[in-house]
């Protein structure tokens, strides 16, 4: 495959820095910290880093609250030292992909600042969407859309004007239609790219563009007034052409039903991929992986482009807990506060489900941790940063759990992430995962994921290319890679036999006396030559 291909086959790890690792001991990670950690990241076996923001940010929703795409958030770094981090990635064969969130910048962002100052009909304003409100005196929104994160999509200022946020008011929503937002995000494209940045991730890829008329939303309506709307494939391929001329690419996070809607924002001349919801979200039923798969592999295939598979990011509950759970799929409405889970059973699922999204044609993101084996956290409430906690009125727990600092020595203060208090905090036996103990371990989370990735690197078949289904009971998926590469996860109580014959690559977990397959376990194997 061509070095310029990269991107089809990758191993991509999810950095968020915040929690990743903390150089100088204030208790929040720093791009200095991943520096100290980029050897243990080429030991890992990834081919590139994705960032979540690292921007400077007031830091209302993670960082997902851009005030300046040209500098670093403080409590990070400097943009020199960003500047280090992707050339020393580099060194180590690692390229970086940064974040973009098209959709909102921060309450602090100059423009809106500007636009604050302006009052109504000021130029600033028209970056943004204000609008008088309805009712006798303005006292009503300007129509009755909701936020992600719950409660209306409208903060209403003293002066008596209305401004839309699709997420926290913190966050307003800009005017796509605009020509100056166009402008501005193309020279943002161009300041990363120019500094050695391989690609880019879009934040709520199909969200940015809106109806001009702001209509009330009616359920079914066609098109949506702030989805998916046909707008947005002009915008994306303005983008391509800029990214084209560095040869860098982009992954867009596009929830959509419609499969048909969804590839469109891969082609040939648009998105080079985006993140598989689908599949993140499926619960551990063999029905429901096969056409989560299947599902995925065919709206793909169309555009030429290769899908991706992702078990967990700073979004969603993690690995090792939800597969632990009655209900193991995700979804943000049913998450609740005390869920009980069995960790024994979540981490057995949990490696084997590493095997088979490392198995599948395409990239593969990692998110931190996850190679550790970590579970979700429990936040006590006084400690909750996440937004979606308060806008639910305190019935989600919010997204902080997955967002735990990451314990790298079980025998230091904080289990390595700091010398001083994290920002989140750590939970009782956080050391225990502890990437040092770890290390070496042949039975441990890590060595299976660097295990993985070496093979998945070295072995003709593993990454992008086709994939073939093979007969095998309803409660195992069996499918072959080119080169004769197999693989079998079962999710059923009862084990069952290998293919006769076969070399054994890897396996999630011990077989059994007999060579079965245990239940919740999954192998790599390898089809005898042909004569």
């Amino acid at each position: 495959m061509p070095d310029s291909d990269w991107w089809r086959s990758a191993v991509i790890y999810q950095v968020y820095v915040r929690s990743f690792a903390d150089a100088d001991g204030d208790g929040t990670g720093d791009l200095a910290g991943v520096r100290a950690k980029l050897p243990y990241l080429a030991q890992l076996g990834v081919d590139a880093l994705w960032f979540n923001p690292w921007y400077a940010s007031p830091m209302a929703d993670g960082g997902y609250d851009v005030a300046d795409y040209r500098a670093i958030h403080p409590s990070f770094g400097t943009l020199a030292e960003a500047e280090k981090l992707i050339a020393e990635a580099a060194g180590h064969g690692i390229r970086t992909i940064v974040d973009i969130v098209p959709n909102h910048v921060s309450e602090a962002h100059p423009w809106f600042r500007a636009a604050l100052a302006e009052g109504p009909g000021g130029p600033s304003r028209d970056l943004f969407h204000f609008r008088p409100g309805r009712g006798e005196h303005g006292e009503l929104a300007p129509n009755d859309w909701r936020s992600e994160f719950g409660g209306p999509a409208w903060t209403r200022l003293p002066d008596g004007e209305w401004y839309l946020h699709l997420f926290a008011p913190e966050q307003p929503d800009l005017n796509w239609a605009h020509p100056a937002v166009r402008t501005e995000h193309e020279e943002i494209l161009r300041f990363w790219f120019e500094r050695g940045v391989a690609g880019v991730r879009i934040d709520s890829a199909a969200l940015p563009a809106k109806d001009p008329a702001l209509p009330d939303f009616t359920p079914g309506q066609d098109p949506h007034p702030y989805l998916d709307r046909d707008e947005l494939h002009d915008i994306y391929r303005s983008w391509r052409a800029v990214a084209d001329r560095y040869g860098a690419v982009f992954v867009g996070e596009v929830w959509l039903p419609d499969s048909e809607r969804f590839a469109r924002y891969l082609r040939p001349d648009e998105l080079h991929t985006a993140f598989n919801f689908a599949f993140l979200s499926c619960p551990w039923e063999p029905a429901r992986l096969r056409a989560a798969i299947r599902d995925t592999l065919a709206e793909h295939a169309p555009v030429g482009a290769p899908a991706t598979w992702v078990l967990c990011n700073h979004d969603i509950t993690r690995t090792v807990t939800r597969y632990g759970r009655a209900e193991t799929g995700f979804d943000f409405a049913a998450k609740r506060f005390g869920t009980p889970t069995d960790p024994a059973l979540g981490t057995r699922r949990a490696r084997a489900a590493a095997l088979l999204s490392l198995a599948l044609p395409g990239a593969t993101y990692l998110y931190q941790g996850e190679e550790l084996g970590l579970p979700e956290a429990e936040i006590p409430r006084e400690h909750i940063e996440d937004p979606m906690h308060a806008r639910s009125g305190g019935v989600d727990p919010g997204r902080d759990g997955c967002r735990v600092p990451l314990p790298w020595t079980a025998d230091a203060p904080y289990a390595g992430f700091s010398t001083g208090e994290p920002w989140l905090p750590q939970p009782p036996g956080w050391a225990a995962h502890a990437a040092d103990l770890q290390d070496g371990d042949p039975a441990s989370m890590l060595t299976l994921y660097r295990t993985a990735l070496a093979l998945r690197r070295a072995t003709p078949g593993l990454g992008d290319g086709s994939l073939e289904w093979l007969q095998s009971p309803e409660e195992v998926l069996a499918f072959r890679r080119p080169g004769g590469v197999l693989c079998l996860v079962n999710l059923g109580a009862d084990p069952v036999p290998v293919p006769e014959g076969t070399e054994l690559l890897l396996a999630s977990g011990p077989l059994g006396a007999d060579g079965a397959l245990p239940s919740d376990t999954a192998v790599w194997l390898r089809e005898p030559a042909a004569a």
